[in-house]
């Protein structure tokens, strides 16, 4: 009987696992593709070393680089492009990820183990989705001065 368990949670730790690295592998990709909207000379952050993100225990450090630095970066491209937002895009929201999840590291009780992921979760989902904001409104910005460029022709 005790060996089916064992069994069973080394399967629930694989899936789980694999479930991670994959959202962490997505989150550096929209990531990277946000870099690379970016004007190199505005750039913080290269956009391959985003994928550091997906690194398990590294993340912990970098997570907070990732914060300051892409903020940094879509502030600079923001204020060239004369695009009017909030100063220190995704700032806070990657700040608040980055220390709960490392508070997930911390041998808590479970109960608070538990409390303290899905509260990770949240921020993690925030942060994501604020930086696909970013990358959307440059997105955007980008096809209103290809159509601009076109009608000036």
């Amino acid at each position: 009987m005790s060996e089916d368990i064992i069994a069973e949670f080394q399967v629930l730790v694989i899936i789980i696992f694999v479930v991670q690295m994959t959202l962490w592998l997505l989150f550096a990709n929209t990531i990277r593709k946000t870099l690379n909207l970016i004007a190199e000379e505005n750039r913080c952050i290269l956009p391959n070393q985003a994928w550091f993100v997906a690194i398990p225990l590294f993340n912990i450090y970098w997570n907070f680089q990732v914060a300051r630095r892409l903020s940094d970066s879509l502030t600079n491209e923001f204020f060239d492009r004369k695009i009017e937002a909030e100063e220190n895009p995704t700032h806070r929201d990657g700040f608040l990820y980055s220390i709960t999840n490392l508070l997930c590291y911390i041998p808590f009780p479970p109960f608070w183990i538990i409390f303290l992921r899905t509260i990770s979760f949240i921020n993690f989902v925030t942060y994501w989705f604020r930086i696909n904001q970013c990358r959307i409104l440059l997105i955007e910005h980008n096809k209103w001065k290809e159509e601009t460029k076109n009608n000036e022709d």
